[in-house]
């Protein structure tokens, strides 16, 4: 019996990064804040799989939190 050498094209639709898959779900932020905070409130561990992840937010709440960003104390 010979080997055979089978070949595989990557998928069509990626998101720039080679080791992470495609976001498909669209969440409400007031979904997501509440249990995001809960999460880093209790230190689960495994949100820091995820530090690195890439979200899509609106132009007009990018601004709003640049703006909280260049305003808010710092914590010296």
């Amino acid at each position: 019996m010979t080997p055979h050498l089978r070949l595989f094209r990557a998928p069509e639709e990626t998101n720039g990064w080679d080791d992470s898959p495609v976001a498909t779900v669209r969440v409400r932020l007031a979904e997501l804040l509440p249990l995001v905070s809960i999460a880093q409130k209790l230190n689960y561990l495994w949100l820091k799989d995820f530090l690195d992840d890439e979200v899509t937010i609106t132009e007009d709440l990018n601004e709003v939190l640049q703006s909280l960003r260049a305003t808010r104390p710092s914590a010296s």
